[in-house]
């Protein structure tokens, strides 16, 4: 029997009158205030503003969310599609089921348009998210430890992760051969894993970033992210035993997650080779956020007008 070894929570929801709230929509919550608020830090470097920010979450966390979602019925369809499964619990968000590979790419699609839109420099905004994304990662990966799910495979280490009888999404969870995953012994913490990953991986990106200032072209710091996260989450996933749809002899996440390197790979090198320079980029946020700000004032001054000549 091993002695020392990491707890899981006794509880994975509570209750405030007839709301239940669950403690992995709080970690997601939590994750993403704080990617919005070193967004916000590093877009101001650069000349924008809060609001510019604010704007663009508004936009991209839910495309972000509904892409999560999709991401994770498509890849595991047994229990959405026929004919085993019922696509009316594609919506039973309750019940588990978020794909951090949907969301990034919704997000980005979505903030990218956004972007378009509003002329602002995707790549500059691409890169002030960058270390907020894997520190709003690091802090998801909370959920998964009240929800006791996505465990790694059995082991004796004194870190191990020791299930206990709370009523969370995890104790339905079925592993690698369809069958119920092991009793009485201890797991791989791959939520505790990709957290120390994904946290070592925002520092480096900071401290790259500021060492290679000037160096670096407007998106390499994303690039980064990419290389960094696919490759960290490559062999995490590996270790995983929840059930997932197996390609060519690996769990599709492993597939994702190697493309998800290549991408950064490639997109690094382009970027190294043709990409804009940041502070040109700078400039040209700067100059956009002054016009706004300007635009604001004029309409300002006009309302006013207005109510005076009443």
């Amino acid at each position: 029997m091993n002695l020392a070894y990491i707890p899981s929570p006794t509880f994975s929801e509570f209750h405030l009158g007839p709301l239940t709230i669950h403690m992995y929509a709080i970690c997601i919550l939590i994750g993403i205030c704080l990617a919005v608020w070193i967004l916000t830090t590093r877009w101001r470097r650069y000349g924008g503003t809060f609001d510019q920010v604010l704007d663009t979450t508004l936009v991209a966390v839910p495309s972000g969310l509904i892409g999560a979602r999709l991401y994770h019925c498509v890849t595991t369809p047994s229990a959405y599609f026929p004919p085993t499964g019922n696509p009316i619990n594609i919506i039973k968000v309750w019940e588990g089921g978020m794909a951090i590979f949907g969301g990034i790419m919704f997000g980005a699609l979505a903030a990218f348009l956004w972007c378009r839109h509003k002329h602002y420099p995707f790549a500059l905004l691409a890169d002030a998210l960058a270390p907020g994304l894997m520190v709003a990662q690091a802090v998801g990966r909370l959920g998964n430890w009240f929800n006791q799910e996505l465990y790694g495979k059995p082991t004796t280490l004194p870190w191990g992760l020791a299930l206990n009888d709370a009523d969370a999404i995890g104790k339905t969870q079925v592993c690698y051969d369809g069958q119920p995953c092991p009793v009485g012994t201890l797991f791989h913490p791959t939520f505790l894993y990709e957290m120390i990953w994904n946290l070592i991986g925002a520092t480096l990106i900071v401290l790259i970033g500021h060492r290679l200032t000037g160096v670096l072209k407007a998106g390499q710091q994303f690039a980064m992210y990419l290389m960094w996260y696919g490759a960290g989450r490559t062999w995490i996933e590996m270790l995983r035993i929840n059930y997932s749809t197996i390609i060519l002899g690996l769990r599709i996440n492993v597939w994702t997650a190697i493309l998800v390197f290549i991408l950064g790979a490639a997109l690094f090198t382009l970027l190294w080779r043709k990409g804009a320079d940041t502070k040109e980029l700078s400039r040209h946020l700067t100059a956009i956020t002054t016009d706004e700000r300007e635009r604001m004032e004029a309409e300002q001054t006009a309302s006013t007008s207005a109510k005076n000549s009443r």
